[in-house]
């Protein structure tokens, strides 16, 4: 991959495409390739096919995905394991029908069993049951893997596939109902301290720049206590779902994005498969090696955002998977570490919200 290099990002305006986009520009590449989801369709066959007939990419990083937090994935579940399979199997098999030379699809450490052995590295594949709450849009993403290896077993392409941990980072979504842990908690925290300062001008540009069903900051002030109480957020309190207990690995987005260049110019197939006899469990993990409790996270960012109310757990509330610390050292011996540690990285996001 060269700097006149065709590269199509899809997924472009996302957290991991526009991560992917920024570093790419920085390191100097200049023929970039994006659509929004209102340009093309990706679950869209023929469009799909159209747009890689015309545009003929030399390179992807497929980073499009339907994705959400804990709640969103399990109401969601039918629109999780079939949008994903839809626009994964639509961009991997035109990669290959119109000669990409290399693919890197974007996955998720949710993969990995919900008993894995911890740290988990690639081997812990399809070793025991999935984490139930995201079942459906882990089962879409190993249909994915298995799809970029198939391929590059039967017709020699060169498609790899990353399982990054949990990301965080510009272009978030802060959504209260679809987002992950990591930015809906730093929201609920930022909209309790507003109620708590009476800080109702920056609460209403708050709700405004991103509604909450349909609520905006034109709405009355009763009506946006009333849709915040449905999620934990109170005048002198937040109350987030599960026990606190569970540990959880945070990636900064941009070093993520840094890792998937590496990969794309430094690691082929080839590479990941010298001495197997057969030939499985070949994607990459890009994490950090290290975690933080749900709890301490709270606290991490309550500290951060200057946030002086209570937090408490409603452990009615799912968990999830206790424990998922991935092992990176398969990446790290190709050559990679991050960078961006966890205290560094909220102050970031933090920031970056504030200014969104």
């Amino acid at each position: 991959m060269n700097l006149e290099s065709k590269i199509y990002i899809a997924g472009h305006r996302g957290l991991v495409g526009s991560a992917i986009w920024k570093q790419l520009e920085i390191k100097g590449y200049k023929n970039l390739v994006g659509r929004t989801s209102s340009e093309l369709n990706l679950m869209d066959a023929v469009a799909t096919q159209k747009f890689f007939e015309e545009e003929q990419p030399e390179y992807v990083f497929l980073a499009a995905a339907h994705v959400g937090g804990i709640m969103a994935n399990n109401i969601y579940r039918a629109d999780f394991i079939y949008n994903n399979l839809q626009i994964q199997q639509n961009v991997i098999y035109n990669a290959y029908k119109f000669g990409v030379k290399k693919l890197l699809f974007l996955g998720s450490t949710c993969i990995f069993p919900k008993e894995a052995r911890q740290p988990i590295n690639e081997e812990e594949l399809l070793t025991n049951v999935l984490e139930y709450t995201n079942e459906p849009y882990a089962i879409a993403k190993i249909a994915g893997i298995k799809l970029c290896e198939s391929l590059n077993i039967q017709y020699g392409t060169n498609f790899i596939s990353v399982m990054p941990t949990n990301l965080y980072g510009p272009n978030d979504n802060f959504d209260l109902e679809k987002s992950h842990v990591l930015p809906a908690m730093i929201r609920k925290i930022f909209l309790s301290k507003c109620l708590m300062e009476n800080n109702i001008d920056l609460l209403k540009k708050d709700f405004n720049k991103r509604p909450v069903e349909g609520i905006n900051g034109e709405h009355s002030l009763e009506e946006i206590k009333a849709i915040l109480s449905k999620y934990g957020v109170f005048e002198n309190r937040v109350e987030l779902w599960g026990t606190g207990k569970p540990m959880r690995e945070f990636l900064w987005s941009e070093d993520m994005a840094d890792a998937c260049i590496y990969v794309m110019q430094n690691v082929d197939f080839k590479d990941l498969i010298k001495d197997k006899k057969e030939i499985r469990n070949t994607h990459i993990n890009i994490g950090t090696g290290s975690d933080i409790t749900i709890k301490d996270l709270s606290i991490l960012i309550s500290k951060t955002i200057g946030y002086q109310g209570a937090i408490s757990f409603d452990s009615s509330k799912p968990d999830g998977t206790m424990k998922k610390l991935t092992d990176p050292s398969k990446l790290n011996g190709l050559g990679w570490k991050h960078q961006v540690g966890i205290e560094e990285g909220i102050e970031s996001i933090y920031e970056w919200y504030v200014a969104n």
